[in-house]
């Protein structure tokens, strides 16, 4: 019976955590508990210890008296995203070279043929979970406890954000995944290789392809709405 109840709790988690990266449930959506009490089969208590631990990781924020929400992507959190990522993602690159196992590197190349996969068939959905994935290998790899919590929150911020990125509406959209893959490649072979310089230097490589989508994330094109006949002006 506890098994049965520390299964379901783990399909909770991880419904929440690819609902909440895919933007299925949005920044700031309050959440049922009653649906998904009844839709898991778990009782309030097993119910609130997994918000507990997804607000831990950042996908959640708890309130009191108040049901859980989906962690806000504010003016706020996107300034501190901008000004983190480029250095944590930096530092976890360069320790990734330093650190990797074998097994981790192995890991990290699966990761990567699936990521490929997502590119030639896979929806945008699959694609931002691919290369979260990706992403989270690396993050294992640097094997620093300090880091990590950080890299994880700010992996939840890049997958959302990057629905817009996976999602390509131009060619020149379209070549930028290639170019992501083509990075990813890189990025493996310097930590097979150990070279921290390298990797260091794909990170920020990679961060800049991306940046223009994140920008368009906060910033969404004007749309082009005919605005109609202006009003002819009143003779003075």
């Amino acid at each position: 019976m506890k098994d049965d109840a520390k299964s379901r709790k783990a399909e909770l988690m991880e419904h929440l955590k690819v609902s909440i990266l895919t933007l299925r449930l949005q920044p700031g959506t309050d959440l049922d508990e009653a649906h998904l009490s009844d839709a898991f089969g778990l009782s309030r208590t097993p119910l609130r210890e997994v918000f507990r631990q997804l607000a831990g990781e950042g996908y959640l924020d708890l309130r009191t008296n108040r049901s859980a929400r989906v962690s806000e992507m504010s003016y706020t959190t996107l300034r501190d995203f901008f000004l983190a990522a480029p250095m944590v993602y930096g530092a976890v690159l360069r320790l990734a070279a330093q650190n990797a196992t074998r097994t981790q590197i192995n890991d990290l190349k699966d990761a990567q043929q699936a990521f490929k996969a997502a590119l030639q068939s896979g929806s945008a959905e699959d694609r931002a979970l691919a290369n979260n994935r990706f992403h989270d290998v690396t993050g294992e790899m640097s094997g620093n406890v300090y880091l990590r919590p950080s890299f994880n929150r700010l992996l939840i911020d890049h997958a959302r954000i990057g629905m817009t990125f996976y999602r390509p509406q131009s060619v020149h959209k379209a070549e930028n995944l290639s170019e992501a893959s083509r990075q990813h490649d890189a990025i493996i072979a310097a930590i097979e290789a150990g070279d921290e310089a390298a990797a260091a230097q794909l990170a920020e490589d990679h961060w800049n392809l991306s940046r223009d989508q994140i920008e368009l994330f906060v910033m969404p094109a004007a749309l082009d709405i005919p605005m109609g006949i202006p009003p002819l002006s009143k003779p003075a």
